[in-house]
Formats: structure tokens, sequence, C-alpha cells
């Protein structure tokens, strides 16, 4: 789909170096689901910028087969955005300039979000922002490596816990050293993806920034969307959970940013049409039996709130081919009709709050430059 601006007078485009996204709306990467296959699904519903799953640094520059794969784009997939995990700013750097030289993507996303502990355990991530001046060499070196050939964007929480909080100071680094927009979830690492996403967050740092500032967190429909922007004036919102097993909430979205009426939502045969889709797009991208394996992880939440039973559920969840997907599918009562008492409900992780791991002593010294040992991942995707 396009991403030409069709603004309305209440909402604008985001501007994105050279390129214009409309709506304002935002895949987030999601390790394991956000592959070309699940982009190229959800562009088929609605426009927008669709980022791939997380690229480590180290593995990129180290020509990692499996991540050389997860760089890769659909035909027609632009602005391609590609989000970069790393923890050793002379690495980011080598990466960001491969992305550039290589054109390998029109756009680099840095994580400094993942709160999984594999990732703070070694000072990445959420974990990052708390020592500021690392932080800051970071950013400064992607943006640099960009050397105004790609842009540069940043993804935050909103700190490590609520005794640790980063995003206004980091924010602000951001911006000083040059990069295009700041994207915060409005929890800390500490919460993982449970409770409330504290948007009043979101409302502070945009009030303290220039650039332009992304929501995340809770964002389970469009009229979500809407209400995050007028409470807390960001520029645009960044979708994550909100949208598995729903691709078709991107066409939501962008009805809604344009104030048109919201698409009808889809009975279980128009949802098992678009699980056939995504099968068959995984197929193509990683052959069929992967492809297949891939896809049962998204059988759950493409049926939640439908009356499947549990047999057939089971079964669509262990499908080994096409064929067998066809034959599951079309055990699927057509018009039953979309569980709207189940839209607004969380789909995806809920893990609740629990005890960061850090490394040894990084709370010590906000503008200590070290990077910890084993920092860099050798494998990407989170």
């Amino acid at each position: 789909m396009s991403t030409e601006p069709t603004p309305t007078a209440r909402y604008a485009a985001l501007a994105l170096g050279r390129h214009r996204v409309w709506p304002p709306v935002v895949l987030a990467p999601m390790a394991g689901v956000t592959n070309v296959a699940y982009r190229q699904l959800c562009r088929e519903h609605g426009a927008g910028l669709y980022v791939s799953e997380m690229i480590t640094s180290r593995a990129l520059v180290e020509r990692d087969a499996e991540t050389l794969r997860m760089i890769r784009f659909a035909p027609g997939e632009h602005p391609r955005s590609v989000q970069i995990y790393g923890v050793d700013p002379g690495v980011i750097y080598r990466a960001v300039r491969m992305v550039v030289e290589e054109n390998l993507a029109d756009h680099v996303d840095l994580n400094f979000g993942c709160p999984v502990p594999k990732v703070t355990r070694k000072g990445g991530g959420s974990a990052l922002p708390w020592r500021i001046g690392l932080f800051r060499a970071i950013v400064r070196a992607a943006v640099s490596a960009a050397a105004g050939g790609v842009p540069v964007t940043v993804k935050l929480r909103t700190g490590i816990d609520l005794e640790h909080l980063t995003y206004l100071d980091a924010g602000l680094v951001a911006q000083q050293e040059g990069a295009a927009w700041v994207a915060l979830h409005g929890r800390t690492a500490a919460k993982m993806y449970g409770g409330k996403a504290d948007w009043s967050a979101i409302a502070r740092l945009k009030d303290a920034l220039a650039i332009p500032v992304l929501g995340n967190g809770d964002i389970w429909q469009a009229a979500d969307a809407l209400r995050m922007v007028r409470e807390t004036g960001c520029d645009g919102v960044v979708v994550g959970r909100g949208c598995l097993g729903r691709p078709w909430l991107f066409a939501e979205l962008a009805a809604a940013f344009e104030a048109r009426p919201a698409p009808t939502p889809p009975p279980l045969g128009v949802v098992a049409a678009t699980m056939r889709r995504h099968a068959g797009l995984l197929v193509d991208h990683l052959g069929e039996p992967k492809g297949c394996r891939e896809f049962r992880k998204h059988v759950a939440w493409y049926t939640k709130g439908f009356a499947v039973g549990s047999r057939l559920r089971q079964g669509l969840a262990m499908v080994s081919s096409l064929e067998q997907l066809d034959e599951a599918l079309a055990c699927l009562d057509p018009a039953q009709p979309f569980p709207l008492e189940v839209a607004a409900l969380a789909r995806g992780r809920t893990t609740g709050e629990r005890r960061v791991a850090l490394p040894v002593g990084w709370l010590d010294d906000r503008h200590d430059l070290g990077v910890p040992r084993g920092a860099e991942l050798a494998v990407s995707g989170g």
C-alpha cells in the first residue's frame, strides 16, 4: 500500500526523512511475528509503516545467514523499515553503514525498548538508556553512520522501573543527536506487558520534545489510537499486540484517522480467508513445513472469541501443510459474526511485573561508557 499522505485537517502525516507516512500508524517490531509475510498481510489491509523483526547489529555485520534472510523485504514494500538492536556504538555504526551502503532499508529504528531478561541482563534494550552516556554514543553513532542516507528513530520504554525512569532524559538526548522521532511504550521494563500503559508519560515526552513523539501501549482498537492522540498530543501511534490475529486493524485505523466509516468487522469466513492468506505468505517465505509451523502460533489469536471448539482449534494449531489447513478451515462456520465483545481484550504476552535482570553494577554510574562483556547478541529476532 502507498504511504502517500492523505491527511485530514485533524491529523498530519509523519515525516520520515523524504518519506511521508499516512496514516500516522507504525507496526511495532515483534520477534517471530513481523516477518516479511506478516508485514505484507498487514499492508494489504491498510497503509502505514511496517517494521521488521529485531535485527542485532553484530549478527548483521557478521553477515549471519538467518539475519540476512530476516532483513529482506517484499517487492513494493516502501519505506523498508528495520529495527536494529545493539549495545556497542562501534558495532552499531558498522551495521547502519552497511544498511546505507548496501541499500538494505530506508529507515533504521533503534531498539531501546525490549524488556526481556536475556537482553536487559546484558545492558541492552530498555536497560540501556539508564547509561545515558552510552545511549548518547549509540544514537550518535547510528545517525553519523546514516549520514542523511536513511532516517534514524528511537524506541523507548519509560525506564527500568519506577525508581529508574529514563524516558525524558533519553528523549532529549535522541533529539539532540538527530533522531527523526521517538516512540515511547508507556511501561517500564519491570512492568513487562502487564497492567495498564501509562499514557501520561507519552504526554510528558511530547511536551518536552520538538521532534515527533509516537505513543505505544494498549491500542487494541482504532478508537484507542484516536484516544491516545487526543489525550497525549502524540504525533502517531505504534501498534504491537493489538494487531495479533487482527491484521485488519490497520484498515480500521486508516478509516479512523481519515474520519471514514469503520469497516464491517469480519465474520469467521473472512477471518478464515485471512488465515489462509497469512499461511500462504509464510509458506512462500519459509517453505511449506516451516511456514506452517510458524503459522500455528497465530491460530489462537485469529480464533479468539469465536465458537470454534477445542478439537478443531487444536487441529488448526497442529497443521503441517496447506492441504491440512484448507481441510480444517472448511469446517468453520463462515457466517459466524465477529465477537465484538473480545475486540478490546489483550492479546499476546501479558507477563506481569518482575524484577529486571541487569549486569552487575549497572545502576551505579549513569555516565559509565563501558560495554558489558558479551552484550552484543549474535542472533536476530529477540
